[in-house]
């Protein structure tokens, strides 16, 4: 997308969203006078070189593509909730964080003490071809990231039978580029786990609990 006031090129401004693996000219970037700044979702930001009157815009942007927002407050039909998963599980740690912070659930540290229970059974991240290009060379991959879960109360009772949350991102590959490529990828599987997190959020609001 463009926004320009028509008056300069100094107070001209793009955001443009770079189809992966492509890299805007630094000559022509270096022409009109503007800094590109690297968002966390792979998407450039460029803007004048004395960008004091576009400082609030420039956050703004950043925050958005981060995959940071307000979510308001979540609420859970249950009073307290234990997550039951790996010690290194980040994804358990970001939901209980989520929970604590954005909803009036307490997180407990034992199941006993707990009105739900959240089992987290499964996490995967996989990653496959998806195209090759000249000399059989990869140029085109598909990361998928994986959530097994399962509710159920004190008492052993399911609410949400088990469950799983999948999520997909495709992203071009240059063997030139390989150590940028792995921070994408490391950057795409952190959204994935953003907003696996989210959809299950959203699952535990409509979760109904016996009596």
């Amino acid at each position: 997308m463009l926004w320009s006031n028509g008056v300069d090129n100094w107070s001209k401004r793009r955001v443009s969203t770079l189809i992966p693996g492509l890299r805007p000219r630094p000559a022509a970037l270096h022409r009109v006078g503007r800094s590109p700044a690297r968002t966390c979702a792979g998407t450039f930001v460029e803007f004048p070189a004395h960008p004091s009157s576009l400082i609030l815009l420039a956050a703004a942007l950043l925050l958005a593509s981060c995959g940071f927002q307000l979510r308001g407050t979540a609420t859970l039909p249950f009073q307290s909730l234990y997550v039951q998963a790996a010690p290194t599980s980040q994804f358990a740690t970001q939901l209980r964080r989520v929970v604590r912070t954005g909803s009036g659930t307490s997180i407990t540290e034992r199941p006993e003490q707990a009105q739900a229970i959240l089992q987290i059974m499964n996490e995967l991240q996989e990653k496959e071809i998806l195209s090759l290009g000249g000399g059989g060379r990869v140029s085109e991959y598909q990361l998928r990231y994986r959530v097994s879960f399962r509710l159920t109360d004190s008492k052993n009772r399911e609410h949400i039978p088990a469950s799983e949350i999948v999520l997909r991102r495709d992203y071009s590959f240059n063997d030139n580029q390989a150590l940028s490529k792995e921070s994408e990828e490391a950057l795409l599987f952190r959204d994935m786990r953003n907003d696996a997190v989210q959809q299950l959020v959203r699952r535990l609001q409509a979760a109904k609990l016996q009596s």
